[in-house]
């Protein structure tokens, strides 16, 4: 039971670390630099099954969408045993993955590495990366990334 309320504290926290580590509060809603209001009604997002988006492994789902703070994100991958979401790939942003149930491998240029439960991992910008499960649990990790503007 104090294990099982551990977790639940020490999840509740790391979601709050990461989501105050964005750097501000403010963001712009259009190009009149204008702020947006924020309510505690649009800054708390309950998980709901029902707002999942389906993959071919799994799900997602969305805490904070690229909309919510000037393109800074914070989703939940969930995925199958023995599967991978993407190949390897880069991008420009940098990101990080913090996994949350299950055994993940993180490859990053040519290495990998297997870890557990209450690791973060970090994807420099334009470096090959990637997660896959090798587990035979569901993996869930968190992914927080800022997409660049277009």
């Amino acid at each position: 039971m104090k294990y099982n309320n551990l977790k639940r504290g020490f999840f509740s926290a790391i979601i709050m670390v990461f989501l105050c580590a964005f750097q501000t509060i403010k963001a712009q809603e259009n190009e009149k630099d204008t702020i947006k209001k924020f309510t505690i009604e649009s800054c708390v997002n309950q998980f709901s099954a029902n707002k999942t988006v389906e993959t071919k492994v799994g799900y997602q789902y969305w805490f904070a969408d690229k909309d919510f703070i000037d393109g800074q994100t914070l989703k939940m991958s969930v995925v199958a045993p023995q599967q991978s979401t993407h190949a390897p790939h880069k991008h420009i942003e940098d990101e990080f993955f913090f996994v949350l149930e299950g055994t993940a491998k993180f490859y990053l240029n040519g290495e990998t590495q297997i870890v557990k439960p209450y690791t973060s991992l970090y994807c420099p910008s334009m470096q090959m990366h990637g997660i896959s499960n090798v587990g035979d649990t569901e993996l869930k990790y968190l992914v927080i990334k800022k997409y660049q503007k277009k």
